[in-house]
């Protein structure tokens, strides 16, 4: 008997084993099919979903049964939608919904769904959904939300790289934008002229997506901008670094005109601009068109700030180094030096005597080593101008013997008096040329371009653009007459005093068209970098060499790159070492013509 009990109480638990597990089935089966409508849009009763998970919990059939079949049914649904997002939603569509339905499976998972479901169904999600289409909306819509400067997007985009592991695709992203969009702007030719601002409006636009979006990795992102910039700064050898000089002496001159520097603008502006130097290579490209324009600002007083001018250069200084800085300082010392020695020319009684009255002078006394390198211009002068030369010239030399003078008549600018028929006794502001020119009409009341060229001694081309800026500019600044009219100035035209020149101001500055940059100026300027180039890499193979007395090919150009702190090629360092060869500093190895010897 005790058989057959057994037997049937067998086969009445396999049974009821059979049922729990349909039961079970249908019951996931019905768990699924309401998280689904709930996931579609629909409402479902989330508190009976609650009581059936936590049931299967408190059966212990939670996890083997239910959890299983959910995560695989919810890899199946975010596949299938996040194919469908992707290709009807823009990118900030698709990422906006990415974050909703994470949001969504984390409210379901704490709310009716046990406690442990909660990360692998955040994982599920992750994969399925975002994972797998990041990188198609990093191609597709990146740059959009970039130009646009959707920062709330932005920001979404890295949550959810970071959510996935793909920070490091999102940082590779931004930097191949930022160098595509920073190269477009240094390569386009055309547009020189707004190159620095256009560079720095970019590097405010980039900077503030990584504070703004990524600040979860800013030190990732930031060293990414950095490096992008170095790539597309230095993508065009020079003309950068040129424009960021020509850039600072545009803003260092700006509050001239209207008499007032915004202190605290001036400083952000300087900022912004040490950054992008802080990317150039060729930082003595930069040096050499900044002291040429620094020397033009303190000799025509045309500084807006003379406490933003030492604002710049002590940022120069923090960057760089001092020796980067000596001659620029070294200018603005001779420039309080000239002041200091105007003064006493000014209180020397001797010197008052030879003077003639209502006659102001001042000379800048330059050092030559910290200025720009001047080209002489012949010029003869009028015998007043000529006087206050000589005058000066003595009162110096008396009180510094030993040293020379030689005048910078290109540099000079004199302030005149003229009357004229219809607007009576005027001030001209000119350029010491245009002095010389207009002071031989005291004793002439016509000249011929020909006469005048005999008369003065300019050069002919400095001539004809001084003539230029005289009688061929604006009418308000066309202070003489030529015949026949035109804009150019040719052999045989005659120029006279323009008796209906008729201006209200008192003072009228005539624009110095010697003084504007010319192509000719800045190939000058760039050759003269070219030149102290050759003599620093000449000097450091010597000092190298003199060193070490025998070295390879190979490693002294490795040491050369190590010392020199300017762009160059291996090809422009070997021609200075065949140079050196030649003038028999080095010579080649008898044995190896790939090593170098000293020769004492």
């Amino acid at each position: 008997g005790g058989g057959g009990v057994g037997n049937a109480s067998n086969s009445g638990v396999t049974v009821v084993e059979e049922d729990v597990g349909e039961i079970v089935r249908k019951t996931t089966r019905g768990l699924l099919a309401s998280i689904q409508r709930e996931r579609d849009g629909e409402a479902v009763d989330r508190a009976r979903i609650k009581r059936l998970t936590a049931a299967l919990v408190n059966l212990g059939l939670y996890a083997d049964h239910f959890e299983r079949a959910f995560l695989d049914h919810s890899a199946a649904y975010y596949r299938a939608e996040g194919t469908r997002a992707a290709q009807s939603s823009d990118a900030a569509g698709f990422l906006t919904h990415c974050e909703a339905r994470l949001a969504e499976e984390e409210d379901r998972a704490s709310t009716y769904l046990d406690a442990s479901t909660r990360r692998t169904l955040t994982r599920c999600v992750e994969q399925n959904l975002v994972e797998t289409h990041v990188i198609g909306v990093l191609d597709k819509g990146f740059d959009a939300l970039c130009a646009e400067n959707r920062i709330e997007d932005l920001r979404r985009l890295h949550a959810l790289c970071a959510r996935v592991d793909k920070v490091d695709k999102l940082r590779d992203a931004f930097a191949a934008r930022a160098k595509r969009v920073g190269a477009a702007i240094v390569q386009d030719e055309e547009n020189d002229k707004d190159m620095v601002q256009n560079l720095l409006d970019v590097k405010e636009s980039l900077e503030r997506i990584v504070s703004d979006a990524f600040g979860g990795s800013l030190e990732l992102f930031s060293n990414a901008l950095k490096e992008a910039f170095e790539s597309f700064v230095n993508s065009r050898r020079n003309r950068p670094a040129e424009l960021i000089a020509k850039y600072v002496d545009g803003k260092l001159r700006a509050g001239s005109k209207s008499g007032y520097v915004d202190e605290e603008e001036m400083e952000r502006t300087l900022d912004a601009v040490l950054t992008l130097f802080r990317h150039i290579q060729g930082k003595d490209v930069f040096e050499a068109f900044y002291k040429k324009d620094l020397a033009k600002r303190l000799l025509l007083s045309k500084s807006a700030s003379v406490d933003a001018e030492k604002s710049m250069i002590s940022r120069l200084k923090a960057e760089c180094g001092s020796q980067f800085t000596t001659k620029l300082e070294g200018m603005f010392k001779d420039v309080e030096t000239s002041r200091d020695i105007m003064r006493g020319f000014a209180a020397d009684e001797k010197i008052a005597k030879e003077l003639p009255e209502n006659v102001d002078v001042f000379v800048h006394v330059l050092t030559a080593g910290y200025w720009p390198t001047y080209a002489p211009c012949e010029v003869k002068l009028p015998r007043e101008l000529d006087h206050l030369q000589r005058v000066f010239s003595e009162y110096y030399l008396s009180k510094h013997g030993g040293r020379r003078l030689v005048w910078q008549n290109a540099l000079g600018h004199v302030l005149l008096r003229a009357e004229f028929p219809k607007c009576g006794v005027k001030e001209l502001a000119v350029s010491l040329f245009q002095a010389v020119v207009l002071m031989l009409f005291n004793d002439a009341e016509t000249m011929s371009f020909e006469e005048l060229k005999d008369a003065t001694g300019i050069e002919d081309k400095e001539l004809r653009r001084t003539l230029q800026s005289l009688a061929c500019g604006k009418a308000n600044q066309r202070v003489l007459s030529k015949t026949p009219k035109g804009k150019d100035v040719d052999d045989g035209d005659v120029f006279a005093v323009n008796d209906d020149f008729n201006e209200r101001l008192t003072r009228i500055k005539v624009n110095s068209i010697q003084m504007k940059e010319t192509k000719e100026d800045n190939d000058a300027t760039n050759e003269r970098v070219f030149q102290d180039r050759q003599y620093q890499i000449d000097a450091a193979i010597v000092r190298v060499m003199k060193t070490r007395k025998t070295l390879s090919h190979q490693l002294l150009v490795g040491e050369l790159f190590n010392q020199i702190k300017f762009p160059a090629k291996p090809a422009d360092l070997k021609k200075r070492i065949e140079s050196l060869i030649d003038r028999e500093y080095l010579e080649r190895d008898r044995g190896n013509a790939q090593v170098y010897n000293y020769l004492a």
